[in-house]
C-alpha cells in the first residue's frame, strides 16, 4: 500500500536520494526543503523535472526544521492536500569540523538545533496525527559515530548526532504503544555522493585552530583520505537511500530497530548489538517488554 511520507533535509544527499527511491516503489513522498522560494529553488525543479520525467508522486514542501513555524506549516500543508502522514523520516542534519575548543557554545548550540531540536520541532509537529490514526513509522538516519570509531576534529557533530540517537531511543519505547514503529537507520563514513563534508561548517575562532594547526597540521584532510580508503570501492551512497526504501516496504511490525550501512565498518555495529540487546533486557526485567515493538493495528 502507498504511503505518504515526509523527509526533512531532502534537498541533496541522502535525503533526496531516498526521496526519489521511495518515490520510485510507489509513495507519496514530501521532500522536505528550507528556502524553497530562495536559494534552494533550483532544487525544487530538479525535484519537480525528477516526478515529471519519472511519474512519481514526488513533491516538496517548505520545511526548516530550525523554525518551529515553517514546521507546523509544511505538516499542516501535507495534512491537507494528503489527508494522512505514515511515515516522518528524520534526515536534516549539519556537520562542522575543527578543534572542539576553536568552536563557540553558540557555534556548537547551532549544530544542536539542527540535528536535535529539529528533530524534536517535526515530531511535535508530526506525531499527533501518526498517534490519531493508531500506526506510523518514525525513521531517523542516525551515524556511525555515535557508537563506532571516532577520529578528530568532529566532535560537535559526533555528540549532536549521539544526543538525536538517545532521542530515538526513548521515542521508541513511548510511541510503542500508539502502534507507532521506530527504526534508526546508521550510515557510515560516505565522504563522496554527498555534499555532507564539503558544506561542513568550521569554527570562528581562527586563533585557537592556528595553535592546533602547530602540532595537528593537516589532521582533517589525513582523516578525510584514510575513511575514504577504508570503504570498498563499490560503496556507494544509494546504498543509504535502498536500505531505508527497503525498510518503509516492509509490513508494519517486522521492521528492525537498527539497521548499520557502513562499508568502512568502524565498529558501530558491533557496540550497538549489545546496547540494544541490553535495552530489551532490562525493559523486560522491569516488566515493560512490550515497549519493545509497536502495539497491533486495532
Amino acid at each position: 500500500m502507498s504511503k505518504v511520507i515526509v523527509i526533512s533535509g531532502a534537498g541533496s544527499g541522502f535525503g533526496a536520494l531516498a526521496a526519489r527511491a521511495l518515490a520510485d516503489a510507489g509513495n507519496v513522498v514530501y521532500a522536505g526543503i528550507r528556502e524553497t522560494t530562495g536559494r534552494n529553488a533550483g532544487r525544487v525543479a530538479e525535484v519537480q523535472e525528477y516526478a515529471r520525467e519519472h511519474g512519481v508522486d514526488l513533491r516538496t514542501v517548505e520545511l526548516d526544521v530550525s523554525s518551529r513555524e515553517s514546521v507546523d506549516a509544511g505538516i499542516a500543508t501535507i495534512i491537507q492536500e494528503a489527508d494522512r502522514l505514515d511515515v516522518v523520516i528524520h534526515n536534516a542534519g549539519h556537520m562542522v569540523h575543527g578543534p572542539t575548543e576553536a568552536f563557540t557554545p553558540e557555534e556548537i548550540s547551532r549544530v544542536y538545533d539542527t540535528n536535535v531540536l529539529g528533530t524534536q520541532r517535526l515530531n511535535r509537529a508530526a506525531l499527533p496525527h501518526l498517534r490519531g490514526q493508531g500506526h506510523g513509522l518514525v525513521l531517523w538516519v542516525g551515524s556511525t559515530s555515535t557508537r563506532g570509531g571516532t577520529p578528530p576534529y568532529l566532535a560537535p557533530y559526533f555528540a549532536a548526532k549521539a544526543a538525536m540517537d538517545a532521542l530515538a531511543v526513548s521515542y521508541a519505547a513511548e510511541l510503542a504503544r500508539f502502534g507507532i514503529e521506530t527504526t534508526i537507520v546508521v550510515p557510515g563514513s560516505f565522504t563522496s555522493g554527498t555534499n555532507h563534508f564539503a558544506s561542513a561548517g568550521q569554527p570562528a575562532d581562527e586563533e585557537i585552530v592556528a595553535e592546533y594547526e602547530v602540532h595537528y597540521a593537516g589532521l582533517l584532510e589525513s582523516v578525510a583520505g584514510k575513511l575514504a580508503d577504508l570503504a570498498p570501492e563499490d560503496a556507494s551512497v544509494t546504498q543509504v537511500s535502498d536500505e531505508i526504501s527497503r525498510i518503509v516496504a516492509l509490513p508494519d511490525g517486522t521492521r528492525p530497530f537498527r539497521s548499520h550501512v557502513d562499508p568502512a565498518d568502524d565498529g558501530s555495529e558491533e557496540v550497538s548489538i549489545v546496547a540494544d540487546r541490553v535495552r530489551g533486557e532490562f525493559l523486560t526485567r522491569i516488566g515493560l517488554e512490550d515497549l519493545l515493538h509497536p502495539a497491533a493495528r486495532k
